[in-house]
Parts: C-alpha cells; sequence; structure tokens
C-alpha cells in the first residue's frame, strides 16, 4: 500500500510513463537518453533553498528528491528505465524525511529497476556500451553532464572492445518540444493553478487599504496559496505607486498611498504547474481620470490579445494585436504623436511598453518551447498555453508628460490555452473590468 504522506507532491505514474514512452521510441534501440536531478542550492552557511526539481526531470520520472538520476535505454537488460536515487538512511530520515530509496522507486515511480546513486559510477560504461546516440540534457546539472561525457572520452579512447555513442543529441530539445503541448491532464492541473491564483488576487482586492504595505498583501496572496496546498510558481510581485513601473520588482515593501494603483504578478504552483496572472487596482478604490484612460487602453489590447490566440495564428500576431491597440490608446491621450504604423516603426512606443505580451506557461513560469521555427514565428496549436499581458509603465521622473500620468504602471495579464476551436482563457475567474474592480476593492 502506497504511503501517501510520502507521495503527497508527485503525480499521475501514468502520464509520466506515457512520456517516458514517447521518449523511449524517439531514441530507439541504439540510443540512450540520461537525466539528472538539479542539485540542491545553499541559501546561506548551512541552510539550502527548498528543493524543487528541475522541471524537465519531474516531467519524466514524477520523482521529487533530489541525488536522482534517470535512464532511458530501450531493450537494456535490466529494464528500459532505470532511476538511481538515494538509499534508504534511517539516521538521515529523522532529520529530513522518509526518501523513496531504490524500492520506493519501482513500486511507486514506475522503474523497472533502481539503485542507490553511488552505484551509477558502476553502470554508466554498461549503458553507454552498444549504443548509437546519447541523449543528454545540456545546463541543468553541468557537473553531472561533464561526467557522462568525461565516461563516453574513457570509452572512446579503449579502442576495440567497446562501442560507445557515435554522436550526442540535446535531449532538453526533445522533451521541450514535448512540453510546448500540453495534454488534458496538464491542462486540468493548470486550471487548479489558475482557480487558486485568481482567488488570491480577489482576496487581495477585497483586503487592499491606504495605509496598508505591499508585503501585507503578498502575505494574502501566500496564504491563499499555501491554504489549497499550494505555493507560488515564482516571487510575487506587488508593486504599489511608481514601484508598478519597475517590471520585476520584488522587494514589496512600501506603503500604499491613497491614489495609487498597485500592479501585483503573481501566481500559485500546483503539482509542478503555474498559474500566472497579473492585476492592477487603487488603493482605495477608486480609479482616478488619468489612471482610468491609461487602464482601459491596456484592458482594450489584452482583449484584443486574446481575440487572437487561436491556432495557426504565428505567435507574433497576439503580440501585434495587443500593441496596435495601445499605440493607438498612447496617440489618442496624446503620449506618443503620428500614425500607428509611424510610432510602431519608430518604436517610440517602447517608452510606455518595452516587453513582449506573451510567454509560454507550463512546468515554468517562463516555460520551454521555441518561438520561432526555422526563422519563422511558430503557428499556435492545440494545447499550447500562454499568457497575455500587455502593459504601460509611465516612468516617474518622465519630465516630457504632463504630471498626471507619471509614475503609473499598468499591467493585465491571463493565462489562455489554444484549443482546436479558438482558446479558453483559464484565469477569466478573476476581475478586470473597472465596476467589477471598483466594486471588490470598496
Amino acid at each position: 500500500m502506497r504511503d501517501q504522506r510520502h507521495l503527497r507532491h508527485t503525480d499521475d505514474p501514468a502520464d509520466h510513463a506515457e512520456r517516458r514512452a514517447r521518449v523511449a521510441n524517439i531514441v530507439g534501440a541504439e540510443g540512450v537518453a540520461i537525466i539528472a536531478a538539479t542539485p540542491e542550492r545553499n541559501r546561506n552557511n548551512d541552510v539550502d533553498y527548498p528543493y524543487r526539481p528541475n522541471s524537465d526531470f519531474r516531467y519524466l520520472t514524477g520523482f521529487c528528491e533530489p541525488e536522482a538520476i534517470a535512464v532511458i535505454a530501450p531493450g537494456f537488460d535490466e529494464g528500459d528505465y532505470l532511476l538511481f536515487c538515494r538509499a534508504r538512511n534511517a539516521d538521515q530520515e529523522i532529520w529530513i524525511g522518509r526518501r523513496a530509496g531504490p524500492e520506493g522507486a519501482m513500486a511507486d515511480y514506475g522503474a523497472d529497476r533502481a539503485y542507490a546513486i553511488d552505484e551509477f559510477e558502476d553502470w554508466i560504461g554498461r549503458l553507454l556500451d552498444g549504443r548509437r546516440t546519447l541523449y543528454l540534457t545540456f545546463g541543468g546539472h553541468p557537473e553531472f553532464e561533464q561526467s557522462v561525457l568525461d565516461h563516453l572520452g574513457a570509452l572512446r579512447s579503449q579502442g576495440r572492445g567497446s562501442v560507445p555513442p557515435r554522436e550526442v543529441l540535446a535531449l532538453d530539445v526533445l522533451l521541450h518540444e514535448m512540453r510546448l503541448r500540453k495534454s488534458e491532464s496538464e491542462i486540468a492541473l493548470m486550471r487548479q493553478a489558475a482557480a487558486t491564483s485568481a482567488r488570491a488576487h480577489a482576496a487581495a482586492m477585497q483586503s487592499v487599504r491606504p495605509g496598508m504595505y505591499e508585503y501585507q498583501l503578498a502575505a494574502i496572496l501566500h496564504y491563499t496559496f499555501e491554504s489549497d496546498g499550494m505555493h507560488w510558481a515564482y516571487p510575487s510581485i506587488v508593486g504599489a505607486g511608481e514601484n508598478a513601473c519597475v517590471l520585476h520588482y520584488i522587494e514589496n515593501s512600501a506603503p500604499m498611498a491613497d491614489g495609487d494603483l498597485v500592479l501585483i504578478d503573481a501566481g500559485a504552483e500546483y503539482r509542478g504547474y503555474a498559474g500566472d496572472i497579473t492585476r492592477t487596482f487603487p488603493v482605495n478604490g477608486r480609479f482616478s481620470a488619468a489612471q482610468r484612460e491609461l487602464y482601459d487602453i491596456v484592458l482594450a489590447a489584452n482583449r484584443a490579445a486574446i481575440e487572437a490566440a487561436k491556432p495557426g495564428q504565428p505567435m507574433n500576431a497576439v503580440h501585434q494585436a495587443a500593441l496596435e491597440v495601445l499605440v493607438a490608446g498612447l496617440i489618442d491621450v496624446g503620449l506618443l504623436e503620428g500614425t500607428v504604423d509611424e510610432a510602431i516603426a519608430e518604436e517610440s512606443y517602447r517608452a510606455y511598453f518595452m516587453h513582449g505580451t506573451s510567454h509560454w506557461l507550463g512546468m515554468d513560469v517562463h516555460d520551454v518551447g521555441e518561438y520561432r521555427v526555422d526563422g519563422e514565428w511558430r503557428e499556435l496549436e492545440p494545447g499550447m498555453v500562454l499568457t497575455i499581458e500587455p502593459g504601460l509603465y509611465v516612468a516617474p521622473d518622465d519630465e516630457t508628460v504632463d504630471a498626471q500620468w507619471r509614475g503609473i504602471g499598468i499591467r493585465i495579464e491571463d493565462d489562455v490555452v489554444v484549443t482546436k476551436d479558438g482558446h479558453h482563457v483559464l484565469t477569466s475567474a478573476v476581475v478586470k473590468e473597472i465596476a467589477d474592480i471598483e466594486a471588490l476593492t470598496a
């Protein structure tokens, strides 16, 4: 019987088995794929950061302990899927909790065979010998990756008597193409992450008052995440007033004044999958006239970009739809001059909108997958998930504009899954219309 306490952070083993089967089919009987969990990271002195495995490793294995190596070797005598992990250790487990051990790796994580991590050095030669192609990830664990390449070099130097791989291919490229298209089970997890993220944003809107500090809203967000058994997918951004003009502001330490807007960019992570929502709202519950004008522009751009997210559309069409609305709005309020085409060609809009509209979303908040294929923008396909997050930011010290605009930062971000018929907004539960925001913050 499974120990549910030990497995509380694991995923559906069937999902991982299906992914490994897809990899095995590509690797073939003449190949071997090897991937290691990223090492633990030290925070300071003898304190480590809470451990999270690299997303590629979890995607294939569901195994969330450090010091682990997965091997997919179709046709290997010991089995197609081997997992090397930390052995059970009663003394260590008193301090840091139960380990799966090799037995648990087979019983609960689907490994055909599993061995103690210390035994990998004894197996690497056999795993490489006779295989034409080695698939190896690069960049996640450089020390380990170099050690595998060193073993490959040692096999080659032996000459006759061994048949080492003749080519090395990037396993991460293969995995990232797989991860780009989400399965129904993955989308279901993202839907749950989005729902909790939306509840957290709503709770922050309901709680905000002048005189509060940004970190107090951050605490409300994190309380909501943790109450649903989740945690943050990335450091939460809570920027009030001119802090909203800092795109990746995470200090979250300033008081929020009457008349400020507060921009919150925050999302929960559920079983390895991220939510990513941004909402901007008035601290005192009412938008000023200038804030309202810019907010309406950003909201219109958000809607236009969402409408552009459909299968067959190139990825940049989403950004272009948002950009044209933003530029037209900036011209209408007098922050830009000329025509829409001229402002886009000259990039004068970048004084107020300096980032892209979208990124992929999944196990990583800025998820993997190429945006261009053979130099051309990738076409959107069902199962792809992207953010849509236009914004406008007027620097607080920009003396070229009227004082009413200075220090206003606004971003509105939703998570959108492309479907065969168009799209579905995962984050629609959190309000973004001005009337709804003012009702919630009153």
